[in-house]
């Protein structure tokens, strides 16, 4: 059986989702998501969540820019709206909460299996392994000193 912050990253996937697509309000999508589960998640779970997607639609600019320069022959708003996503949450994660680089890194390929179409998990697992490999490029365009990164 699944993780309770597995069921999260899934429901936080879910409502990021539909934000990208729709434009719904963050928090009112948030909430109706929230609401939804049942049975509710555990207080850990539950802040996991909201943390995804208050913290990915914080820096969403800043996650695309890195999508952006890990997969260059991919323009972010033509890479599946589901991969995309997760990415996003994926990078989040790895940057900006105490998630472990690898937890990270398989919860989103596990996603990409999930909701994604039959090359998702290799497209996510290649870009999130490039950004692992080049932390330090990572670093430097979620602090804004990504346009002085060279390739």
């Amino acid at each position: 059986m699944k993780s309770q912050r597995h069921r999260a990253r899934q429901i936080a996937l879910q409502a990021l989702y539909e934000i990208d697509l729709t434009n719904h309000p963050p928090g009112q999508v948030l909430q109706r998501h929230m609401e939804a589960i049942d049975p509710p998640l555990p207080k850990g779970a539950a802040h996991l969540l909201q943390d995804l997607v208050v913290g990915v639609m914080a820096r969403r600019d800043d996650l695309d820019r890195v999508i952006a320069y890990f997969a260059p022959e991919w323009p972010v708003s033509q890479i599946a709206a589901i991969d995309r996503n997760i990415l996003r949450m994926a990078l989040w994660e790895m940057n900006f909460n105490d998630t472990p680089i690898k937890v990270a890194i398989n919860e989103a390929v596990e996603l990409a299996k999930e909701f994604g179409a039959e090359t998702s998990s290799r497209f996510v697992n290649g870009v999130l392994g490039a950004a692992t490999r080049k932390q330090g490029e990572m670093e430097a365009i979620l602090s804004g000193a990504g346009a002085s990164v060279d390739r």
